[in-house]
């Protein structure tokens, strides 16, 4: 998701694609430990996507 698309974004919006974000990170985490994660840059781009998210609702963490 690029800077443009999360400004678009409701707050309701946000919150619910961090939701959906972080379950996608802990599945990943899983495959990690498993062995069958393919893209290992999937991890940061996630992180950074969260990160975009907290910023535009305008939540510190």
């Amino acid at each position: 998701m690029k800077k443009k698309e999360t400004k678009k974004l409701t707050k309701d919006q946000s919150i619910r694609e961090i939701n959906k974000l972080k379950k996608d990170l802990f599945n990943m985490r899983f495959k990690k430990i498993n062995g069958q994660v393919q893209n290992l840059a999937e991890f940061s781009k996630i992180k950074k996507n969260i990160a975009r998210l907290y910023n535009n609702i305008g939540v510190k963490k």
